[in-house]
């Protein structure tokens, strides 16, 4: 790869690819230049130029190692695979699903791409929220898994240095289909559109961008950092 936001001949991983922020962020991988497989549950959809669908469940073991058993060399995972399910959370055992998916997902997706990374000294994104960093009532297991990503993107950021560098993204509020709810009138996103100082919801195709640098060579100094891609929300 060459330095910056181009990634042409480079070979990227996307969990969680085939709807929401992932799909935007795998488009952007392969306008990019990368050669990009995206895996996730909706995988019957055209794909976007350059992307290649996988059907897989990060919570199967053998979905990310069946992924990348053919990949002679990987240079970016990003993990953005993820659910949520407002008020059942209180449920110790859909508290536990959203767990295995969101947080145990991420960390077995990049325990399988690891060596793959390390030969090519690449780098992995994980993705985080706004809710790594304030409480959710509604959602305590998505809170908790989200607030674990943060500790696992430092634990391995420490762990796999220098080889590979691990980074996060924290969405702010997205208009994806997981915050359809939240953005009828009269909802929470009353609140949620006043506090942004942007004064809008973001687009999957914000964390772009972001997602582009942190696993770029633009970023090769940076590990262990988690990025707010929020509008301003957290700083009002």
């Amino acid at each position: 790869m060459t330095a910056g936001s181009d990634f042409t001949d480079g070979r990227v991983l996307v969990t969680g690819g085939t709807s929401g922020i992932g799909l935007a962020v795998a488009a952007g991988f392969a306008h990019a230049g990368a050669d990009v497989t995206a895996v996730g549950l909706e995988a019957t959809a055209a794909s976007p130029d350059g992307v290649t669908f996988v059907e897989g469940d990060v919570t199967d073991s053998d979905c990310v190692p069946d992924a990348v058993a053919g990949f002679d060399r990987l240079d970016a995972v990003v993990c953005c695979a993820g659910i949520i399910r407002r008020d059942a959370e209180h449920d110790a055992a859909v508290f536990a699903r959203v767990l295995e998916v969101n947080l145990t997902g991420t960390m077995r997706t990049l325990t399988a791409c690891h060596e793959l990374l390390r030969a090519s000294r690449g780098a992995a994104l994980a993705t985080a929220s706004m809710l790594s960093y304030v409480g959710g009532p509604r959602v305590p297991g998505y809170a908790a898994s989200k607030g674990g990503i943060v500790a696992l993107v430092r634990s391995l950021a420490v762990a796999w240095a220098p080889e590979v560098r691990v980074n996060a993204i924290a969405p702010g509020w997205i208009a994806t289909a997981l915050t359809a709810p939240l953005r009828e009138p009269g909802t929470a996103g009353d609140a949620i559109l006043a506090r942004t100082p942007l004064g809008r919801w973001g687009d999957p195709e914000d964390l772009v961008g972001p997602a582009l640098f942190l696993c770029s060579n633009a970023a090769r100094f940076i590990t262990g950092a988690v990025l707010p891609v929020d509008g301003g929300y957290l700083a009002a």
